[in-house]
């Protein structure tokens, strides 16, 4: 039987015995005992299923990522430290120093300083293109060591939508896969397994969680892209690992595990970025609510958008539901369900408009966060993106005056008028 989104968010990836606990166990436990030093040596052989250090994987964890396994239609998935930490195991698990990717430029800042920046000093380049970009343009940007394409559903701050399918054509043209970042529609609004993406990352800390009460991040495999296909390109995952006893991942877990088991045996061993199994638990509270708060944040955003497009000193706003923004068609075919509760806009009198506006705000709170239950506004220029300058800014859509705020799950109507005075305050 298909289950709903809706059923998976609540009963997804754990479903209790007879007599077991109805909420996931949180494993707060750093290590697992074994009657024989056999047993225990199997595990590390990968040749039998177990725990032995939480550094690696811990059944808490192994629930929640299930259940987001589930909800994106994938066949595997891990849960990280944070976003940051899945984005960067997602393109590292495949390419490294002297290799390339092709990143949409309309991304979190982090995540292009991660890119341009940081994994640069390792080796790795990456061009960036306009998620606008024409074919011939990114066609033009694919190298012979290309491994991987990498975008955003919806690009933080600047909110555009990715052609997903085309990226992914794209991509699976010169033989490598496309990795998605769907952190802002949640697989509520968006299942980008479903129009070709072959990884895809999560933000657990905002919207999955919804309460700013964790952080943590998510990487799901969909099973579909053939590694061997292209072994050449990926002999990390092709050929034996003889830092973990020469296993080959593609043979030993088929192309439905290979890349998380390595991801986890590999990365996670010697990175050390793991999901605490509290934050894990909390994550998992904030899912089984995530079809409904969704819905709401959705709800908000676009009424909020509407509002503000109309307003005399609001010199531009950007979200993808809105009739008339550049990414409405996109978002029409990609986020029927919703476009989310991020909207971006320009007061108008540029820097200065803007922190005044943002100073009479009264129900939305100034906070370096973004996609929870209480509405949060940002001035990412100052903020988020402080990093780049003007022009990367410019690449990334974002300008001088962008304010994003986040519509929570208040009212509508007061988080309108809460605005409304704001603005009558510039």
């Amino acid at each position: 039987m298909s289950e709903s989104i809706s059923t998976i968010c609540v009963q997804g990836g754990y479903r209790p015995g007879d007599g077991e606990p109805r909420q996931i166990p949180i494993y707060q436990s750093t290590t697992w005992k074994y009657d024989t030093s056999e047993h225990m040596g199997k595990l590390f052989d990968l040749e039998e299923a177990g725990y032995f250090y939480t550094r690696l994987q811990n059944p808490t964890n192994d629930f929640v990522a299930a259940k987001i396994a589930e909800l994106e239609g994938g066949t595997a998935a891990m849960l990280t430290s944070s976003g940051q930490a899945a984005n960067f195991f997602a393109v590292f698990n495949i390419a490294g120093c002297g290799d390339h990717v092709v990143a949409s430029s309309a991304i979190y800042g982090g995540t292009y300083n991660l890119l341009a920046v940081t994994m640069k000093r390792m080796g790795l380049e990456c061009t960036f293109v306009s998620p606008d970009c024409t074919d011939d343009e990114l066609e033009a940007a694919f190298r012979p060591n290309t491994k991987a394409v990498f975008g955003e559903t919806i690009a933080n701050p600047a909110l555009s939508v990715l052609d997903i399918e085309r990226f992914a054509a794209a991509a699976h043209a010169h033989g490598v896969p496309l990795i998605v970042d769907n952190t802002f529609p949640t697989p509520v609004n968006c299942r980008p397994i479903e129009w070709g993406a072959d990884i895809v990352t999560h933000s657990t800390t905002k919207y999955m969680d919804g309460h700013g009460a964790s952080v943590g991040g998510a990487i799901v495999d969909s099973g579909r892209f053939d590694w061997t296909a292209h072994a050449d390109k990926f002999p990390g995952l092709c050929e034996p690992d003889e830092s973990y006893h020469g296993v080959t991942y593609t043979e030993r877990f088929g192309l439905a595990g290979a890349f998380i088991t390595k991801a986890t045996a590999q990365l996670m061993r010697d990175f050390g970025c793991t999901q605490s199994p509290q934050n894990a638990f909390l994550i998992n509270m904030g899912l089984e609510s995530l079809h409904l708060r969704m819905a709401q944040h959705s709800a908000n955003g676009l009424a909020l958008a509407r509002f503000l497009d109309q307003h005399p000193k609001v010199a531009w706003v950007r979200y993808p539901g809105l009739e008339g923004d550049a990414g409405f068609e996109l978002a029409q075919k990609y986020l029927s369900h919703g476009a989310s509760g991020v909207v971006s806009f320009g007061v108008a009198g540029g820097r200065a408009a803007a922190e005044t506006f943002m100073k009479n705000l009264k129900l939305a709170q100034i906070a370096t966060h973004v996609a929870d239950a209480r509405t949060c506004v940002l001035h990412p220029a100052n903020a988020t993106h402080r990093q780049m300058n003007d022009d990367e800014l410019a690449a990334a859509g974002i300008t001088p005056d962008l304010i994003r705020l986040s519509c929570g799950i208040e009212g509508t109507a007061d988080l309108v008028a809460d605005v409304e005075r704001a603005l009558a305050a510039v």
